[in-house]
């Protein structure tokens, strides 16, 4: 990952006089021309990165740019190693604890993270969910197109992707990237994701990036307002926050919002189990009345 990898360079740079290329290979375990190509790079990155030949020579910021190396301070240090283990949690390695002990050799023993904070950013699909991730990862860093199978509460469809970004947004993966079936960008869920490959490669595109905004990224459809049993006030409180509901006199729970897909909207009503009632739109609370029908014909004894 030569991003990682040049934050890392510039990090140990800050933080010791100078290093050498032959070092530098070593702990990041390339080629000195790699290491060369970096401190290049980050010379093109504006970063003024001096080289010395001979006996005691290496590689140094420049003076007068140097940080105070005090700028980062435990607590800091603390928060940095969260972060980074929340991402070993979906990749399935300890590559970014690993990164860390290389930009601070000591430092993942000597500061474990914060002991009050844990961040897992894996889901339930972890097996599969992290293969895809490195895979993707791959893809977007070599410029490679994908292909997949994706299932949709639309249907189901054979795609071909410029993949672009991942993103992690609410509670989930997804895959932004340029989809040449529909001739657009688009946003993939990694989750609905089957026979995902790795392609030929591809001219980069200039991509505008996802605006994440979930009323923009997922537009409202569906109007609804719903009543809902107060014992099972504790879900609208968990999904949507305190004071997404007004209180009937009866004291049960109105509550009103918008979804974007029918399918999600109807299994979201289901499973309150009775304890919600759809008033608005009619057209979909007729529709509830024959699921409920079938449900009830399916286990009649």
């Amino acid at each position: 990952m030569k991003l990682d990898r040049l934050i890392a360079i510039l990090s140990v740079l800050l933080n010791q006089e100078q290093a050498t290329a032959p070092e530098l290979a070593k702990r990041f375990e390339v080629s000195r021309r790699t290491i060369n190509r970096d401190i290049e790079a980050l010379n093109q990155a504006g970063i003024p990165i001096v080289t010395q030949q001979g006996a005691g020579g290496g590689i140094r910021i420049m003076d007068g740019f140097r940080m105070d190396r005090t700028a980062l301070t435990s607590r800091e240090m603390q928060a940095i190693l969260s972060g980074l283990r929340g991402l070993d949690s979906v990749s399935g390695t300890s590559q970014y604890k690993q990164l860390m002990e290389k930009i601070s050799p000591g430092a993942a023993d000597v500061l474990p993270g914060d002991q009050h904070i844990l961040i897992d950013l894996a889901s339930w699909h972890k097996a599969s969910l992290s293969g895809k991730i490195e895979l993707l990862h791959g893809a977007i860093e070599q410029h490679r197109l994908v292909s997949f199978h994706y299932l949709s509460p639309g249907g189901e469809s054979d795609r071909l992707v410029e993949p672009a970004l991942l993103v992690f947004q609410w509670s989930s993966w997804y895959l932004w990237g340029w989809c040449r079936e529909k001739n657009a960008p688009r946003l993939f869920k990694l989750d609905r994701m089957d026979s995902l490959q790795v392609k030929e490669t591809f001219s980069p595109r200039q991509m505008e990036m996802p605006d994440l905004l979930s009323e923009q990224a997922f537009p409202d459809r569906y109007h609804v307002v719903v009543r809902i049993s107060r014992k099972s006030r504790w879900r609208l409180v968990e999904e949507y926050g305190p004071g997404c509901y007004e209180e009937t006199p009866e004291g049960d729970c109105l509550f009103s919002t918008g979804f974007t897909d029918r399918e999600h909207l109807l299994s979201w009503i289901l499973s309150f189990r009775g304890d919600a009632e759809l008033l608005e739109p009619l057209e979909l609370r007729e529709e509830l009345a024959k699921i409920g029908e079938i449900i009830r014909q399916k286990h009649h004894t």
